[in-house]
């Protein structure tokens, strides 16, 4: 759900001038989404959105222009396509994709650079990513699993 409403949420800034966080909740609301203002301020500091000054002076959000903010989207969207289920037993997560799926998967996931992860190997539709401990893994399976719903 996470990464379709980042999609939501750069498209309704792209067609409108949202100077607030509530505007953003009620729009994304408008939208089918179920957010609380504080949903909202999360996705705000994880998309890194700016606020910029409009000719009017008045400030409204908008994208980064920066590359790893595109990144980021690309990866998502690599995520939440291709992406089938994802689990984790002891230390080490599994995570199933559509076939030849396995590859861009663990490349994304890789380029998120998450701390807990020691490794991925990656074969036609499936993934091991190896973390360092139980904990790191329930972390991880949050972290993917955040994205691709």
């Amino acid at each position: 759900m996470k990464s379709k409403r980042h999609i939501k949420i750069i498209e309704i800034i792209k067609e409108r001038n949202i100077e607030t966080q509530e505007e953003l909740a009620e729009e994304l609301k408008k939208a089918g989404f179920d957010v609380t203002q504080a949903t909202v301020s999360r996705d705000i500091k994880d998309m890194k959105l700016l606020k910029m000054q409009r000719i009017s002076g008045k400030y409204s959000y908008a994208t980064p222009k920066s590359e790893e903010t595109n990144l980021s989207v690309k990866l998502t969207n690599v995520l939440s396509t291709l992406t089938v289920s994802v689990e984790n037993i002891d230390t080490m997560v599994i995570v199933k994709t559509v076939v030849a799926g396995a590859a861009p998967v663990a490349e994304a996931i890789d380029g998120f650079g998450f701390s807990e992860i020691a490794g991925t190997i990656a074969g036609e539709n499936t993934i091991f990513i190896m973390t360092r401990t139980i904990e790191s893994a329930e972390k991880v399976v949050i972290k993917i699993r955040d994205y691709i719903s």
